[in-house]
């Protein structure tokens, strides 16, 4: 006899096999396994880019948090500039006060030629003196008036040829008595910078300091103080250029140097992250937010921007939340360790 199988009853079956095999998939999903204390970290399937690390294991493991915190910030740009040579505002000041001791010496002949002409004048109209005694101490009178006149000339042209090249807060620092300002660039404890700012960039009226640095990291930039605007440039960028001053010593004359601006846009809400606590996988900046005693959540970072203590986040993240700021790279071994399937070899 030929056995015929039946197929319908076969392929019930094996429907009837498959509905209850997704079906304690379903069961088993939302199940978290929790053996003991010395349980490691799985991941937990019930709550996406989640995984467990218990108390002891977090110390082991030397994880520390932080508790995030509001803050207000304001966008930045960056521009670029110069560390500048005083040198050739010194030479304006030697110039100037060179003009000033001639000026005094220039006047006090003037003033003893006129003494000298009026008494030629009396004794000429006495019949003591003849009137071309007269007519020289005249000419001598007009010759001093004449050397007054151009080292006052000479004095203008130095304070305009200042006032086109440094402005004049500087020009006051460089030609005024008080020359206390000008001690600090002179003693280097202030160093000279001009700052130009992209052309399609402006600074806000309010800005009375920004941040730079000659490397061009953020993280170690220093204040800059406002002085003035400048009345040229010396760079390719065609912006609005300004001088700055910082008591930041490793500045030298010549030096290029990085600035971060503060935009005009109003400020931000968010909060500050340390770079410890930023990780990079798939080119996508991580951190962890430890979301219980014993839980903990990645986040992706979309929008983050450098600032000198660590990162501004103005969204993702918010204030209160407990941020991993060590052993993040190891929660993203173990996250990437639970999801790698297990193969059963019995």
């Amino acid at each position: 006899m030929t056995y015929t199988p039946n197929y319908s009853n076969l392929i019930s079956m094996t429907k009837l096999l498959m509905a209850g095999l997704f079906s304690l998939t379903l069961l088993c999903s939302t199940w978290v396994i929790a053996e003991d204390d010395t349980t490691t970290m799985q991941q937990i399937p019930s709550e996406k880019n989640q995984i467990f690390l218990s108390v002891d294991i977090q110390k082991s493991s030397v994880i520390e948090t932080l508790t995030l915190r509001p803050i207000s910030f304001h966008a930045e740009f960056v521009a670029y500039g110069k560390v500048l040579n005083i040198q050739p505002l010194l030479a304006l000041r030697h110039r100037y006060l060179q003009t000033l001791t001639d000026q005094r010496s220039a006047q006090a002949k003037f003033k003893q030629s006129e003494q000298n002409i009026s008494r030629q004048q009396d004794l000429y109209s006495s019949g003591v003196s003849s009137k071309r005694s007269l007519q020289e101490q005249q000419a001598q009178w007009q010759a001093n008036q004449a050397q007054v006149d151009a080292v006052q000339y000479q004095g203008t042209a130095i304070i305009n040829e200042a006032l086109i090249l440094w402005g004049k807060v500087l020009t006051d620092w460089a030609l005024s008595n008080d020359q206390a300002k000008l001690d600090a660039l002179l003693s280097g404890r202030q160093k000279l910078i001009q700052i130009t700012l992209p052309s399609h960039q402006h600074l806000a009226s309010t800005i009375r300091s920004i941040d730079v640095e000659v490397s061009g990291n953020r993280s170690k930039a220093h204040k800059a103080e406002f002085i003035s605007a400048a009345t040229h440039t010396e760079f390719v960028a065609q912006g609005e250029s300004y001088f700055f001053q910082s008591s930041d010593r490793k500045l030298l004359p010549g030096m290029a140097i990085s600035a971060w601006i503060p935009e005009q846009s109003s400020a931000v809400t968010g909060v500050i992250i340390p770079k410890s606590a930023l990780i990079w996988y798939m080119d996508q900046a991580l951190v962890y937010i430890k979301t219980t005693e014993t839980t903990f959540s990645r986040r992706v970072l979309s929008h983050y921007s450098p600032t000198a203590d660590g990162y501004f986040v103005p969204d993702t993240l918010r204030a209160n939340q407990q941020l991993v700021i060590t052993g993040a790279q190891i929660l993203l071994s173990e996250e990437l360790r639970g999801q790698i399937p297990k193969i059963d070899y019995d």
